[in-house]
Protein backbone atom coordinates (compact mmCIF):
# COMPACT_ATOMS: atom_id res chain seq x y z
CA UNK A 1 0.00 0.00 0.00
CA UNK A 2 1.62 3.35 -1.01
CA UNK A 3 2.35 6.03 2.00
CA UNK A 4 -0.22 8.33 0.08
CA UNK A 5 -3.16 5.95 0.52
CA UNK A 6 -1.74 5.04 4.41
CA UNK A 7 -2.79 8.74 5.10
CA UNK A 8 -5.51 9.80 3.33
CA UNK A 9 -7.13 6.52 2.33
CA UNK A 10 -9.43 5.95 -0.68
CA UNK A 11 -13.50 4.98 -0.94
CA UNK A 12 -12.67 1.15 -1.85
CA UNK A 13 -10.63 0.97 1.30
CA UNK A 14 -13.49 0.62 4.00
CA UNK A 15 -13.81 -3.56 2.75
CA UNK A 16 -9.90 -3.51 3.29
CA UNK A 17 -9.66 -1.50 6.99
CA UNK A 18 -10.85 -4.90 8.68
CA UNK A 19 -7.97 -7.19 7.58
CA UNK A 20 -5.34 -3.80 7.62
CA UNK A 21 -6.78 -3.72 11.20
CA UNK A 22 -6.34 -7.38 12.15
CA UNK A 23 -2.23 -7.18 11.00
CA UNK A 24 -1.46 -3.71 12.44
CA UNK A 25 -0.45 -5.30 15.78
CA UNK A 26 2.70 -7.01 13.45
CA UNK A 27 2.83 -3.81 11.16
CA UNK A 28 3.15 -1.28 14.30
CA UNK A 29 6.27 -2.83 15.14
CA UNK A 30 8.17 -2.46 11.60
CA UNK A 31 6.75 0.84 11.46
CA UNK A 32 8.63 4.15 12.48
CA UNK A 33 7.07 5.97 15.43
CA UNK A 34 7.05 9.43 13.25
CA UNK A 35 5.31 7.60 10.57
CA UNK A 36 2.98 5.52 13.57
CA UNK A 37 2.47 8.66 15.54
CA UNK A 38 1.03 10.33 12.66
CA UNK A 39 -1.45 7.48 11.45
CA UNK A 40 -2.37 6.82 15.02
CA UNK A 41 -3.00 10.72 15.36
CA UNK A 42 -5.12 11.14 11.94
CA UNK A 43 -7.15 7.75 13.35
CA UNK A 44 -8.30 9.78 16.10
CA UNK A 45 -9.43 12.69 14.46
CA UNK A 46 -6.62 14.68 15.00
CA UNK A 47 -5.49 17.74 11.91
CA UNK A 48 -1.41 17.61 11.02
CA UNK A 49 0.29 19.72 9.98
CA UNK A 50 4.46 19.39 9.15
CA UNK A 51 6.35 22.37 9.37
CA UNK A 52 9.97 22.26 8.22
CA UNK A 53 10.67 25.52 10.00
CA UNK A 54 9.62 28.28 12.28
CA UNK A 55 8.52 30.46 9.76
CA UNK A 56 6.63 27.51 8.30
CA UNK A 57 4.58 27.38 11.92
CA UNK A 58 3.53 31.47 12.11
CA UNK A 59 1.99 30.99 8.64
CA UNK A 60 0.48 27.76 8.79
CA UNK A 61 -0.33 29.17 12.60
CA UNK A 62 -2.47 31.60 10.69
CA UNK A 63 -3.89 29.90 8.09
CA UNK A 64 -5.40 27.94 10.78
CA UNK A 65 -6.56 31.55 12.34
CA UNK A 66 -7.93 32.48 8.83
CA UNK A 67 -9.75 29.13 8.31
CA UNK A 68 -11.75 29.29 11.54
CA UNK A 69 -11.93 33.04 11.51
CA UNK A 70 -10.40 32.93 15.16
CA UNK A 71 -8.93 36.61 14.59
CA UNK A 72 -9.71 39.18 17.38
CA UNK A 73 -10.26 36.80 19.62
CA UNK A 74 -9.81 35.55 23.48
CA UNK A 75 -7.06 32.90 23.57
CA UNK A 76 -6.11 30.84 26.66
CA UNK A 77 -2.61 30.33 26.94
CA UNK A 78 0.03 29.46 29.86
CA UNK A 79 3.53 29.70 27.89
CA UNK A 80 5.43 33.11 27.64
CA UNK A 81 7.38 30.97 24.86
CA UNK A 82 4.45 31.24 22.46
CA UNK A 83 2.61 34.81 23.14
CA UNK A 84 5.16 35.93 20.52
CA UNK A 85 2.49 33.94 18.13
CA UNK A 86 -0.25 35.74 19.42
CA UNK A 87 1.12 39.16 20.14
CA UNK A 88 1.64 39.20 16.37
CA UNK A 89 -1.75 38.21 15.19
CA UNK A 90 -3.22 40.49 17.93
CA UNK A 91 -4.73 37.79 19.72
CA UNK A 92 -5.95 38.40 23.84
CA UNK A 93 -4.68 35.93 25.97
CA UNK A 94 -4.73 34.98 29.89
CA UNK A 95 -7.43 36.60 32.40
CA UNK A 96 -9.60 36.76 29.57
CA UNK A 97 -13.40 34.28 29.82
CA UNK A 98 -14.51 32.38 26.84
CA UNK A 99 -11.55 31.66 25.41
CA UNK A 100 -11.81 30.48 21.56
CA UNK A 101 -8.90 27.90 21.40
CA UNK A 102 -6.08 27.39 23.75
CA UNK A 103 -3.11 27.36 22.12
CA UNK A 104 0.17 25.51 23.93
CA UNK A 105 2.94 22.73 23.76
CA UNK A 106 3.01 19.72 25.03
CA UNK A 107 5.48 17.41 27.34
CA UNK A 108 5.18 14.18 24.30
CA UNK A 109 3.37 12.93 21.73
CA UNK A 110 2.47 9.30 22.32
CA UNK A 111 3.03 7.31 19.05
CA UNK A 112 1.11 3.99 19.69
CA UNK A 113 -2.27 5.40 21.08
CA UNK A 114 -1.77 9.12 18.84
CA UNK A 115 -2.55 11.03 22.24
CA UNK A 116 -0.65 13.81 23.25
CA UNK A 117 0.83 14.28 27.26
CA UNK A 118 -0.01 17.79 28.79
CA UNK A 119 1.17 18.38 32.42
CA UNK A 120 0.52 21.76 34.66
CA UNK A 121 3.27 23.26 32.41
CA UNK A 122 0.71 23.48 29.50
CA UNK A 123 -2.71 23.40 31.24
CA UNK A 124 -2.05 24.37 34.52
CA UNK A 125 -4.78 22.74 36.92
CA UNK A 126 -7.00 22.91 34.09
CA UNK A 127 -8.94 19.42 33.13
CA UNK A 128 -9.43 18.18 29.77
CA UNK A 129 -13.26 18.51 29.40
CA UNK A 130 -12.41 22.29 31.47
CA UNK A 131 -10.28 23.48 27.92
CA UNK A 132 -11.42 24.71 25.39
CA UNK A 133 -13.28 22.46 22.40
CA UNK A 134 -10.35 24.14 19.62
CA UNK A 135 -6.99 23.77 20.77
CA UNK A 136 -3.82 24.42 18.39
CA UNK A 137 -0.39 22.53 19.67
CA UNK A 138 2.65 23.25 18.73
CA UNK A 139 5.32 20.55 19.50
CA UNK A 140 8.93 19.23 18.01
CA UNK A 141 9.36 15.67 16.10
CA UNK A 142 11.80 14.79 18.83
CA UNK A 143 8.92 15.14 21.61
CA UNK A 144 7.77 11.57 19.89
CA UNK A 145 7.42 8.72 21.91
CA UNK A 146 6.98 4.82 21.12
CA UNK A 147 4.50 4.57 24.32
CA UNK A 148 3.03 6.10 27.45
CA UNK A 149 5.85 4.72 29.35
CA UNK A 150 8.31 6.07 27.28
CA UNK A 151 7.09 9.81 27.86
CA UNK A 152 6.56 9.16 31.58
CA UNK A 153 10.37 7.98 31.80
CA UNK A 154 11.09 11.20 29.47
CA UNK A 155 9.08 13.53 31.85
CA UNK A 156 11.10 11.49 34.95
CA UNK A 157 14.30 12.22 33.62
CA UNK A 158 13.93 15.97 32.30
CA UNK A 159 12.20 17.42 35.51
CA UNK A 160 15.05 16.14 37.75
CA UNK A 161 12.98 16.43 40.99
CA UNK A 162 10.78 19.60 40.27
CA UNK A 163 8.42 17.23 38.09
CA UNK A 164 4.80 19.24 36.90
CA UNK A 165 1.97 17.66 38.17
CA UNK A 166 -1.73 17.11 36.52
CA UNK A 167 -0.19 14.67 34.22
CA UNK A 168 -2.79 13.88 31.37
CA UNK A 169 -3.76 12.69 27.72
CA UNK A 170 -5.82 13.55 25.30
CA UNK A 171 -6.52 11.19 22.71
CA UNK A 172 -10.23 11.94 21.11
CA UNK A 173 -10.06 14.94 18.26
CA UNK A 174 -13.42 14.18 17.25
CA UNK A 175 -16.69 12.62 18.92
CA UNK A 176 -16.11 9.04 18.57
CA UNK A 177 -19.35 7.27 16.61
CA UNK A 178 -19.71 4.52 18.36
CA UNK A 179 -19.62 5.02 22.50
CA UNK A 180 -17.92 2.73 24.54
CA UNK A 181 -16.70 2.33 27.65
CA UNK A 182 -13.32 3.18 26.80
CA UNK A 183 -14.32 6.32 25.49
CA UNK A 184 -16.98 7.41 28.00
CA UNK A 185 -16.34 10.50 30.03
CA UNK A 186 -13.64 12.00 27.60
CA UNK A 187 -13.53 15.24 26.15
CA UNK A 188 -13.54 15.24 22.55
CA UNK A 189 -11.27 18.05 20.83
CA UNK A 190 -11.05 19.77 17.98
CA UNK A 191 -6.87 19.81 18.01
CA UNK A 192 -4.28 20.89 15.15
CA UNK A 193 -1.35 20.09 16.06
CA UNK A 194 1.89 21.95 14.12
CA UNK A 195 4.77 19.88 14.29
CA UNK A 196 8.14 21.07 14.06
CA UNK A 197 10.94 19.21 12.35
CA UNK A 198 14.05 19.70 14.68
CA UNK A 199 15.64 16.30 14.20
Amino acid sequence: MSLFKKFFGSANDSSNEEKESENNSFSAENTPIDELFTLNFKKNGGKFLYCENVSEVKNLFEDILAENDWYETNVMCFEPKLYSLLDENKLSYNGISNPKFLLASCESLIADEGSILFSSNQIKQHKPQELPTNIIIVATTSQIKAAKSDAMSYVTKHYNKDYPNNITTIKYFEKPKVEDFLSYGTAAKNLYLLLLEDL
